[in-house]
């Protein structure tokens, strides 16, 4: 078993789209980035290629590459779940928990988890997702993801030993 973390930030910016796991959430501000912002892609992101020891998201996809510009995060997703795979490894749970004051995430919850669960093969009952506001932080301008996923041995492959 092997389990991975990941956290993200990113601030509120007019005149862009608010997506958040994948889904278009109705908002008047987006989150600004390098690619479309998805703090919970991401973090999700960063999880899945810390359990299994790659590289982190800004290394494999660093904004100071103008391919990244603007892209959908679940092209992000997508290397992080190769590299899972490759390392002989499946998801088994992920659990996350957004942070911002605004929009409220309780009435697309479900939507996100369908998203992610399609994107992850993954059943729904094995997503967390909890939205807590900042309450003292001061940082109401911006939103912030945190997510823990645990991965097991892939009955397909087993994991790859490193030679010493």
């Amino acid at each position: 078993m092997r389990i991975g973390y990941g956290w993200d930030s990113h601030e509120f910016t007019p005149g862009i789209p608010l997506k958040i796991g994948g889904v278009t959430v109705p908002h008047p501000q987006g989150l600004g980035g390098h690619s479309d912002g998805d703090v919970l892609l991401h973090a999700l992101t960063d999880a899945l290629l810390g359990a299994v020891a790659a590289p982190d998201i800004g290394s494999l996809f660093p904004p100071s590459d103008a391919r990244w510009k603007g892209a959908d995060s679940a092209v992000f997703l997508a290397e992080a779940m190769k590299r899972v795979q490759a390392a002989g490894y499946r998801i088994v749970n992920l659990d996350a928990t957004l942070i911002l004051d605004s929009p409220k995430i309780g009435p697309h919850t479900a939507a996100i988890r369908t998203h992610l669960a399609k994107m992850l093969n993954l059943p729904g009952d094995c997503i967390g997702i909890k939205a807590k506001t900042p309450e003292g932080l001061g940082i109401d301008h911006a939103a912030i993801a945190q997510v823990a996923v645990l991965l097991e041995v892939s009955k397909k492959k087993r994991p790859r030993k490193k030679s010493r």
